[in-house]
């Protein structure tokens, strides 16, 4: 992290060029202007609102907002030709798809002068070596959230959505993500494998698990679970960890458990499509969220972890200090990144519609 002075000196710097840009001035010595409005295309409920008011009244830009529900949604909307948004937030393994696929702009570094932020295990990530195309925004993990009342011990193995004696005590009363990867990811973990198998017979193996537990799935739901939980429809969710904390909150009976056998761990990022066209803006947008005050704000209202080093004076120390939240050593080592699965996608695609089209048993 560098001291706080040379913090302070960046901080009042962006402040005064953003000042000029927002008056249509000329931001840093750049040649472009900044535009009157910029499209965000994000996860629901995953950034504070009021960062988008202040970046606006900072620098007399509109932010309009449009959610989606999974990476595979954001993608297929960008490979339809959607070409309107200038930031869009993809999870690691999907920025290489995107980056494979050409869909993504190379970032001017020059007006990310806030990149030097970020903790050094987030500048050279394997899914965009060097940051090339997107920069770190928030990272968590994928385990089980659950409604503490109803559990004596935290159900932290992924036996409790898959093996038929425990889950069956529970059905009806647990959510899984509408996520192909994440959902294929937790029956594969549970298994023993690799969340990134592309071995034709685990993945077998992995479906057939999957159509088993139907029965017991109240919903495949990635938008609304942790507010199931606290409304008492569900005891349990197959859960990113920042929605059950960010609920937690006003719900003190829920938590969130990393399962023993190992979950995952993802990375979300800011990124500019190659259609963009407010590329500029959007940069000065992605500086401006790398401040450290403002990232501190946007994980603590999301109750996710953040890549930006600087930012931890800022943050929570109810989260900074949760190993829930930031795990210790021992558990990170258990944690696997989602990675391209190349040919194999086609396979998971298949299994993923056999899953969801599948009879309960």
């Amino acid at each position: 992290m560098k001291g706080l002075r040379f913090v302070g000196f960046l901080l009042l710097v962006g402040s005064l060029a953003a000042s000029l840009a927002a008056c249509g001035g000329k931001a840093g010595g750049g040649e472009e202007t900044l535009a009157p409005e910029l499209h965000v295309y994000n996860w629901s409920e995953y950034i504070d609102p009021q960062v988008y008011k202040d970046f606006e009244a900072e620098f007399g830009v509109h932010v309009v907002e449009d959610t989606f529900a999974n990476n595979e949604e954001l993608l297929a909307k960008l490979q339809a030709g959607a070409g309107g948004y200038d930031v869009i937030v993809p999870s690691d393994y999907m920025v290489a798809i995107m980056i494979e696929e050409g869909l993504l702009a190379e970032l001017n570094k020059e007006n990310l002068p806030n990149l030097s932020n970020l903790d050094s295990k987030f500048t050279n990530p394997p899914y965009d070596p060097g940051l090339v195309h997107c920069v770190p925004y928030l990272w968590g993990t994928t385990g089980i959230g659950y409604n503490m009342e109803v559990f004596e011990e935290p159900p932290d193995s992924w036996a409790y959505l898959f093996d038929p004696e425990l889950a069956s005590q529970y059905a009806g009363k647990f959510t899984m993500l509408n996520d192909m990867r994440e959902t294929i990811g937790a029956a594969l973990k549970y298994l023993g494998y690799s969340l990134n198998s592309t071995d034709e017979a685990e993945l077998m193996e992995a479906r057939d698990l999957l159509i088993q537990q139907k029965q017991w799935v109240y919903a495949y739901d990635a938008e609304q679970y942790e507010d199931l939980l606290s409304a008492d429809e569900t005891v349990m969710a197959h859960a990113w960890s920042g929605d059950i904390f960010m609920v937690a909150e006003e719900d003190e009976r829920l938590w969130y458990a990393i399962p023993k056998e190992g979950a995952t761990i993802w990375a979300d990022n800011l990124c500019i499509p190659k259609t963009a066209p407010n590329k500029y803006t959007a940069e000065v947008f992605i500086n401006y969220l790398l401040r450290p005050d403002v990232a501190a704000k946007n994980s603590n209202y999301t109750w996710y972890a953040s890549p930006n080093a600087a930012a931890s004076e800022y943050i929570d120390a109810e989260i900074l200090e949760e190993p829930a939240i930031y795990p210790p050593p021992d558990v990170m080592e258990r944690l696997e990144w989602m990675e391209d699965l190349g040919d194999a996608t086609p396979l998971w695609e298949r299994i993923w519609t056999e899953v969801r089209a599948a009879a309960t048993p």
